[in-house]
């Protein structure tokens, strides 16, 4: 199984990468999270029929403005969409004339389907839970090939994080803020909040992401964020186009 980054900033393009988006590839399916800018890049890494799933976080723009893009690819296998309550109307509010082209006018069949929290057989193993943002936003958790993979986007720390990631394989979290600095009215997680969630769950192996655009300014201070973290087991530094092999 291998995990790529396609994009791993937070809010905005920069030069050290696009919006968050991120690709799961596993001996059955194609799991894709969250829609930023670098879903661009989808069609360097599914080369085959193999089913398409894209789960969507919340509706901030830098996690859905890469939908606009779903018109250039070709997924004869066609793609389905996951997300919270509500997303079927967003869609059909953001894809659609003049913004871009409409779901129904793609070059492939589209399913969405909208999720309350709990846990899923979709056919693989999936639990979502809600988190804590400025928005509604859904945490998940897949067990794919024999490997447990939790995902925790903008949040700020809270009891379902740890609970989705609980022994994972992988915990995949954002970090938008700075060593030390904290929001509660815009609630995201710094380093060492990421680091204390996956302590605390037992995660294997921590994979930091969404880096704040307006923060994070260059790759050494992502690096350097991550090096500031003492007390935790592995850690990787996601930067687009890293690719982890599980």
């Amino acid at each position: 199984m291998k995990v790529i980054f396609l994009g791993t900033n937070g809010w905005y393009d920069t030069d050290t990468g696009n919006t968050i988006c991120t690709l799961i590839n596993c001996e059955n399916y194609h799991i894709v999270l969250d829609a930023g800018n670098g879903i661009y890049k989808l069609d360097r890494y599914i080369q085959d029929d193999l089913p398409v799933y894209l789960f969507l976080s919340h509706f901030h723009l830098d996690h859905i403005e890469g939908l606009h893009i779903l018109n250039k690819f070709h997924f004869s296998q066609g793609l389905k969409i996951f997300g919270q309550k509500g997303t079927g109307k967003v869609l059909d509010t953001i894809m659609r004339q003049p913004f871009t082209v409409p779901i129904d006018m793609l070059p492939f069949p589209v399913e969405v389907q909208e999720l309350s929290e709990g846990p899923y057989k979709l056919p693989f193993a999936m639990e979502c839970r809600f988190l804590v943002h400025a928005a509604p936003t859904m945490g998940y958790r897949f067990d794919l090939d024999g490997k447990i993979i939790a995902y925790c986007p903008d949040t700020g720390v809270c009891e379902n994080a740890v609970l989705l990631a609980e022994d994972a394989d992988l915990l995949i979290s954002e970090c938008s803020h700075k060593p030390g600095e904290e929001s509660p009215a815009w609630p995201h997680l710094n380093p060492q909040d990421a680091c204390e969630i996956a302590r605390r769950a037992g995660a294997k192996r921590l994979a930091l992401t969404h880096f704040d655009a307006g923060r994070y300014t260059s790759i050494q201070e992502r690096l350097d964020a991550a090096a500031s973290v003492l007390d935790c087991s592995e850690i990787v530094v996601g930067l687009d186009g890293l690719v982890l092999k599980l």
